[in-house]
């Protein structure tokens, strides 16, 4: 037992970004999802103001409420996830432990956090609730007694951000005169963190690639330990 909580303790503080950053993700994501699952129909919730909408709705898909491909193309698509956060959990483990900077680890952790959090509704979800529409509130039931198998549960989307309506000028081609909207589609938690994990990214793109540049010149080349070895 001392063995065990010696290694909970080693891996706890090897691995606290991504730990902490997963166990929260998750935690924020699944709740707000089974929540508005079991307590509304599909369609709009609540809203503060006419920017910021709660509109329940489920997608088969992608992230943002994007399709691909029907049944098969969800199946696809479910495996991809998994395989992908296989992946990232690999790549989580080499950049701790080659010691890159924190913030590389932390936005790869967020990525792979949201990416989970929408394979446990593919996996999970059609197998435990019952099927949500407009006028009834989805149950959970026993696992294999849900509107659908394994692998082709339906995401839960809920955030509606419509911040600015307007028209395309005349002159726009293809678009002129139509109405548009931003931003359109419905997403969820995890999304947004996968958004987040890949604007940091962007952002701190210098700090992350500087400080790897420093702690390349702190090696001193291979070359010139084997000249002075000679001399």
């Amino acid at each position: 037992m001392h063995c065990l909580n010696n290694l909970f303790y080693l891996m706890l503080k090897t691995y606290r970004i991504p730990i902490l950053t997963l166990f929260l993700v998750l935690f924020v994501d699944q709740f707000i999802k089974i929540f508005i699952k079991l307590n509304y129909p599909l369609g709009e919730v609540g809203r503060l103001g006419s920017w910021c909408i709660i509109h329940f709705t489920e997608n088969p898909g992608m992230a943002f409420g994007m399709e691909f491909g029907g049944d098969y193309g969800k199946l696809i698509l479910s495996v991809f996830r998994i395989i992908a956060s296989i992946g990232g959990f690999i790549y989580i483990r080499h950049i701790v432990r080659t010691k890159e900077h924190p913030m590389l680890i932390f936005c790869v952790s967020l990525i792979l956090a949201g990416a989970i959090g929408n394979i446990l509704d593919s996996i999970f979800y059609g197998s435990i609730f019952t099927e949500s529409d407009e006028f009834m509130v989805s149950k959970l039931v026993a696992p294999g007694n849900g509107y659908s198998g394994f692998l082709h549960g339906h995401v839960v989307d809920m955030f509606y951000f419509p911040i600015y309506n307007g028209r395309f000028p005349d002159w726009v081609p293809g678009w002129g005169g139509q109405d548009f909207q931003f931003f359109r589609p419905i997403f969820n938690f995890a999304d947004f963190s996968i958004s987040v994990g890949v604007a940091l990214l962007i952002l701190f793109q210098k700090r992350i690639s500087k400080r790897k540049v420093v702690a390349s010149a702190e090696v001193p080349p291979a070359t010139e330990e084997i000249k002075t070895d000679q001399a």
